[in-house]
């Protein structure tokens, strides 16, 4: 029996949906199996190749309620982040393509425009589902279009500043919008679920919304005293809705407010997305929802659910690789807790992911030197440049793609003070399977070009724990890019081995070609160029900036052709710093100059190694590309 079938067989219900519409004649026992149905697809799907699985998990009911009063040809639908939206992606056509999720040439994690119709926005950095269906809303008035605009946000999202920024505004601007607000980090009491139920029904309905209304028009009317009765009435409908729900910060940015209720029934959520679709004014309704709901093993530990790799499906058992060799955010992780043990001034910030950034260790045994500012990239950055300000050495650690969100604040709050900030960006260069919205491609273009900085990249596990070294040392900001994965096996043991700010390093002498590599290309320039047979020089840069200009000088001269190797942009990175170096001082006179870059594009999902060969980067590729120069060399001789 083919997969199609034993997948038609298994997913019955799943397997006829090829529009989202038909899920409103679903009955209500329809819906309760299409859930289960959906848990069991994505709980199979995700334990081959990984993924979001927690967060999906816990809004299939949600996502059904939505499917089932939407319609997504008119209505628009933005999901933030795009971490629950597989039970979206599989119900608007993309049953049978799920399986390729995250694969190179599949499906994206992620929802994106270019992938479906029914995908209304890009997403993979947080809270800005409100902002672009604010923008939504205001577009479908100016055109005098119907339709209604749902944004759903996560209680993490609702941390980040534009979040607020877009709540705030779209209270002024009074469109018809409405938020979902899915909150799977409080409890679902009984007691208060069914209050708030009570209360969300009963307050969000037209008819009720339009009596209070007419009702106040009847108290103002009153002689003297009117107005002031309006104002109590309303001031004691407020402080009612207060005692018993989160809602009056919501009700101040003037959004109704609607719950919480119980993410996971579908029958009461139904109902009130029907009513508040009736409301002609912002709308935030309140779900409570559980992550990894359905999956035990997720519900136990929906952290190491939330972005998760292959596992055993009946222990929940993740699968990692045996090896001894540590990751980069390990050897991170380790040398910052090493290092503040003899330094009090040293403090660790991270935006919502000390798991992922390795600070959590530090958090654990430095508590009151640890701080995650939760989803607020710039908040972080500029709460760090006030602790320096005072004497204390604050190093923030998050993904490379997500400190573009702080690029402001790291030109003026930081870098134009001079003040002892340090930038630890884990994930630079191609991350794999989550794909064009967190590859950390951009870093050393963004860095480089601010004054003050100091920027390196390791070429090894020594050389990460010697930067991390150095970035406390230097007085001044520094920034420290490093990739995602395991190291080389290079041991920490040995301390000998250091270096100065702006110092590289020549492994492979040479004569015609030489190679400078950064990072994590540095090894496969070596292997490259030994395999290659010929006998070309290797520099080992490490430093972006400042560039290593004594050395630079001295070698360029030496050699007919430079291959600048670096997996970052070719747009201002670390190959066009050393271009411009050249022609400053004269150095590009006879010279053949070579770039094997990441490309001016946004390279796709898929696994490191796949896209490292797409983009040239692989060492079968740089091998390739000497040949090719030897070759070129050789016809110039001729």
């Amino acid at each position: 029996m083919n997969d199609e079938i034993c997948l038609v067989k298994n997913y019955p219900l799943l397997s006829q949906i090829d529009d989202p519409k038909k899920l409103h004649s679903f009955s209500f026992e329809e819906q309760i199996a299409l859930a289960k149905e959906l848990r069991e697809y994505m709980v199979s799907t995700v334990s081959l190749r990984g993924g979001h699985l927690a967060p999906s998990l816990g809004v299939v009911e949600l996502t059904i309620a939505l499917f089932s009063v939407l319609d997504l040809t008119n209505d628009r639908l933005v999901w933030d982040v795009g971490h629950q939206a597989y039970a979206h992606k599989i119900l608007t056509g993309r049953f049978n393509e799920f399986p390729s999720l995250r694969t190179y040439g599949g499906i994206s994690g992620f929802p994106r425009i270019a992938e479906s119709e029914f995908d209304h926005f890009g997403v993979g950095h947080s809270s800005t589902s409100i902002s672009a269906a604010l923008g939504m809303a205001m577009a479908r008035d100016l055109l005098g279009k119907e339709s209604n605009v749902y944004a759903v946000i996560g209680d993490g999202s609702m941390t980040s500043g534009i979040a607020f920024e877009a709540l705030n505004q779209a209270g002024a601007m009074g469109k018809r919008l409405i938020v979902v607000l899915n909150d799977n980090e409080m409890s679902i009491s009984q007691n208060v679920g069914a209050l708030s139920s009570f209360l969300s029904t009963k307050l969000s309905n037209p008819s009720l919304t339009r009596f209070k209304r007419n009702f106040e028009d009847v108290l103002r009317q009153i002689p003297k005293i009117g107005d002031s009765l309006a104002e109590y009435a309303k001031r004691g409908e407020d402080a009612f809705k207060t005692f018993f729900t989160p809602g009056i910060l919501f009700e101040a940015l003037d959004f109704t407010y609607v719950g919480p209720l119980d993410g996971h029934d579908t029958e009461t959520l139904i109902q009130t997305f029907k009513q508040v679709n009736q409301l002609d004014k912002p709308v935030l309704v309140h779900v409570l929802t559980q992550k990894g709901r359905g999956y035990r093993p997720a519900e136990e530990n929906p952290s190491d659910f939330h972005g998760v790799g292959a596992f055993d499906i009946e222990t929940g058992e993740i699968y990692k690789k045996q090896t001894e060799i540590l990751t980069y955010t390990e050897v991170f992780s380790q040398t910052l807790c090493e290092l503040a043990e003899n330094d009090m001034s040293i403090i660790a910030i991270t935006a919502a992911m000390p798991e992922g950034t390795g600070t959590a260790r530090f958090a654990k045994t430095f508590p009151k030197r640890f701080v995650d500012v939760g989803i607020c990239e710039q908040h972080a950055v500029t709460f760090a440049a006030g602790l320096a300000t005072q004497g204390f050495k604050p190093a923030i650690a998050i993904y490379s793609t997500f400190f573009q969100r702080a690029f402001d604040q790291i030109l003026h709050d930081v870098c134009l003070q001079n003040l002892d900030v340090s930038f630890f960006l884990d994930r630079s260069g191609l991350v794999g399977e989550d794909g064009g919205t967190h590859h950390g491609a951009f870093d050393l273009s963004y860095f480089r070009l601010i004054p003050n900085i100091v920027l390196m990249a390791p070429k090894d596990e020594k050389e990460l724990a010697e930067m991390i070294r150095l970035s406390f040392q230097h007085k001044g900001p520094t920034a420290v890019r490093y990739p995602r994965g395991l190291g080389f096996g290079v041991s920490l043991e040995d301390k000998s081995v250091s270096f100065v700010i702006g110092e590289g390093e020549l492994l492979l002498e040479g004569e015609d070609l030489l190679v400078i590599a950064v990072g994590s290309l540095v090894y496969p320039a070596l292997e490259a160029v030994q395999k290659s047979g010929k006998k070309s020089a290797v520099f080992n840069l490490r430093f972006v900036k400042p560039l290593p200009e004594k050395q630079l000088e001295e070698l360029i001269p030496r050699f007919k052709a430079i291959l600048l190797l670096e997996e970052n942009a070719a747009c201002g990175g670390m190959s066009a710093g050393i271009l411009e170096y050249m022609v400053d001082n004269n150095l590009l006179e006879n010279k053949k100059v070579y770039r094997q870059t990441l490309p001016d594009d946004f390279v796709e999902h898929g696994k490191q190694e796949e896209l490292k060969r797409l983009v040239g980067l692989d060492v079968l590729s740089i091998q390739e590309k000497i040949l090719t120069i030897y070759d070129f060399l050789t016809d110039e001789k001729k």
